[in-house]
């Protein structure tokens, strides 16, 4: 199996391997009803920041600090996290297959699943909250007979790093950098919590997709979403960019490192930001704008996908 063990709380590496776990190669996607056109940019002025946090709710070891001061140039970013919809757009026109559906599996939270697939499947030792489930991919989330229906304006899930670049590819774009996703994600802000300030519920009102209760047996969904939500939900950040905390894990194109400025990456693992409906404050409040984790280039989940970005047209173009 591809890839090495990375312990990500709520992100799993693709280490593990459900047996058996048939490839969905030739097999007939099931189609679902169209949603609302979602996709959008904005053009971003860059210029300095200060990056990162020296929180005292943040992880260390993660490279989360020191806070320093970081450049980027101008550059447009997705409003929006790429939704099923327009995932499924990239597929038709070219029929890629993703890593999910080329190694014939991907991991899925094991509530989400009826008893007889949950008992079936293979859970990591450290993260036994995931199941590694044969058939799960982008357009059956939760493995054999499952669907998207209702979820064409949710972000696209189970897409690895390499799906996500062959996407942008398609799109014309690129993967955000660490720093650019950051600066989007702070929203104008200087180092705050969130993307909206420092506190997590503003006068009770919820601004984020994230576990709401007891991790991992009881999830109140306060929120609204006990899964994913439309990629639109809540309200944008101060640059209008939706769902930066929570929802779905967002790949970068940096490799991982946690000595900054070094440009030494630790093996092959990607960066993955923003955190997900499957982080809770009492083990990963990786829902923080400066928080980071990191998986393999081939790994996926239920709980990642991925925004674009591209460089600030020229004069000519």
């Amino acid at each position: 199996m591809p890839g090495t063990e990375i312990s990500a709380c709520c992100a799993p590496s693709a280490r593990l391997r459900p047996e058996p776990a048939a490839p969905s190669l030739g097999e007939p996607r099931r189609r679902f009803s169209a949603g609302r056109e979602l996709h959008e940019a904005v053009l971003l002025p860059g210029g300095d920041f200060l990056m990162g946090t020296d929180d005292r709710e943040g992880f260390p070891d993660d490279g989360e600090g020191p806070v320093r001061r970081a450049r980027v140039e101008p550059f447009r970013i997705d409003v929006y996290t790429v939704t099923n919809e327009r995932f499924a757009m990239f597929v038709d026109d070219t029929g890629y297959l993703t890593d999910a559906e080329r190694l014939g599996w991907s991991y899925v939270f094991a509530g989400f699943l009826p008893a007889a697939l949950r008992g079936a499947s293979p859970r990591p030792e450290r993260t036994p909250w995931w199941c590694g489930v044969s058939g799960a991919n982008w357009w059956c989330p939760e493995g054999p007979g499952s669907s998207l229906d209702g979820r064409a304006d949710h972000p696209v899930v189970h897409v690895s790093w390499n799906d996500a670049l062959a996407y942008c590819r398609w799109a014309g774009a690129r993967l955000p950098t660490e720093a650019e996703w950051e600066y989007a994600a702070r929203g104008g802000l200087e180092q705050r919590r969130y993307p909206w300030g420092d506190e997590l519920d503003p006068n009770g009102e919820y601004r984020c997709n994230i576990w709401r209760g007891r991790f991992p047996t009881k999830n109140t969904a306060a929120d609204g979403y006990r899964g994913t939500a439309p990629v639109d939900a809540f309200r944008p950040n101060g640059f209008g960019l939706y769902n930066v905390s929570g929802n779905v894990w967002e790949w970068c194109a940096d490799s991982w490192s946690t000595e900054h400025g070094s440009h030494r990456a630790a093996g092959t693992a990607k960066v993955m930001r923003g955190g997900s409906y499957m982080c809770h404050d009492s083990y990963c409040n990786r829902y923080r704008v400066a928080a980071r984790t990191r998986n393999q280039p081939d790994a996926s989940g239920g709980n990642t996908g991925f925004r674009c970005a591209a460089d600030r047209p020229s004069a000519q173009a």
